[in-house]
């Protein structure tokens, strides 16, 4: 009886978004999205963007990967394809880096959507540099092994998020977010519609007109004494 190879495999990427689904987020900040689920969705502070700008969309192209090795990064690199975001869970070590501007010229060249690495990078002076979108928690200059083990197209944890293959990936200057794709519709229109009322709450600003008897409503509530 074959016994699978935990620890060391490369798993199909059975579903992703449709192009219009995922089009539906670009534009969209990450505060909107993650105050529709609730603010418990999305990664720590410590996953920061190390190019210098530019929005994160795609989809989630998966690694997990032991600290300080790389092999089945390369291997994704190969498999995933255009508007995939390669987001590897490298357990949060800082030691070695997991890519650098090896990797990420490959991925420009591939036309992959960015990079999500909850562990260092290298060769940052290249990121900053440009547009491609690269988050992780910092820099090592010493470099990955290629021995493995590793495993594709799993769920990963990084930065305290689960993320799922095919999982909509969205990063800015605020972080980053996964967003689950049974879910993506929905959350989706309602963050599209907290962002329309926010524009009007732009607007009663700039007029003057803005209501702020909730604040002192809620205070009375909470037993606040004040004059």
């Amino acid at each position: 009886m074959h016994m699978a190879n935990h620890g060391f495999r490369i798993l199909p990427m059975s579903r992703r978004p449709e192009a219009d689904l995922l089009e539906r987020f670009r534009g969209i900040a990450t505060p909107l999205i993650s105050d529709n689920m609730n603010r418990l969705q999305g990664a720590s502070y410590t996953l920061r963007p190390i190019h210098q700008s530019g929005k994160l969309l795609g989809t989630a192209f998966t690694v997990k990967t032991r600290a300080g090795d790389n092999l089945l990064v390369h291997k994704a690199i190969d498999l995933a394809e255009p508007g995939d975001v390669i987001v590897v869970d490298a357990g949060g070590d800082m030691t070695q880096a997991i890519i650098g501007e090896i990797m990420m010229r490959l991925a420009i060249k591939k036309g992959l959507a960015g990079y999500v690495i909850d562990g260092a990078v290298r060769d940052t002076a290249a990121f900053y540099e440009g547009d491609f979108p690269c988050f992780a928690k910092g820099a090592a200059h010493r470099g990955p092994y290629k021995e493995g083990p590793g495993e594709i197209n799993v769920p990963v944890t990084i930065g305290g998020m689960v993320v799922h293959p095919g999982d909509i990936i969205i990063g800015d200057e605020d972080g980053i977010v996964a967003v689950p794709l049974d879910e993506a519709r929905t959350i989706g229109e309602l963050a599209i519609a907290q962002q329309q009322r926010e524009r009007a709450i732009f607007e009663t600003i700039a007029a003057g007109t803005i209501d702020r008897s909730w604040i002192d409503e809620t205070l009375r509530k909470k037993g606040c004494e004040f004059p």
